[in-house]
C-alpha cells in the first residue's frame, strides 16, 4: 500500500508536473495491470508503458514521486513494481527503524 505520510502535501506546486505528464489522458490500464495479468502480456504492457514514460517531459519527476512515495503498483516514471523495489531495497518499519 502506497505510504501517504510520504507525500509532499496539497501545495499545488508539488503537483504541477502532472500538467506535462504524457499518460495524463490516457486509460490507466496502460500502466496498471488487471488482476490475474502474467507472463507476455504483462510484460507488453509494460514494455508499451515505458515507451511513453521514456517520451515523457517530466519522467524523472514521475519516477521521484513513485520512489519516495514507494508506489507499490503499475508503471512510473519508466519504471515497473519490481525495477522500483529493487532500487529501494526492502521496506523498513516504524518498529525496525526505531530498533535499529
Amino acid at each position: 500500500m502506497t505510504d501517504i505520510a510520504r507525500l509532499p502535501g496539497a501545495f499545488n506546486h508539488h503537483w504541477n508536473w502532472q500538467l506535462a505528464a504524457r499518460c495524463r489522458d490516457l486509460d490507466s490500464a496502460v500502466f496498471f495491470h488487471p488482476p490475474g495479468e502474467r507472463g507476455e502480456a504483462r510484460g507488453e504492457r509494460a514494455e508499451n508503458a515505458k515507451r511513453i514514460c521514456h517520451t515523457c517531459p517530466v519522467q524523472q519527476e514521475c519516477l521521484r514521486h513513485a520512489l519516495q512515495v514507494r508506489e507499490p503498483y503499475g508503471v512510473w516514471g519508466g519504471l515497473a513494481e519490481e525495477e522500483r523495489a529493487a532500487l529501494l531495497g526492502p521496506v523498513r518499519s516504524a518498529r525496525t527503524a526505531r530498533a535499529a
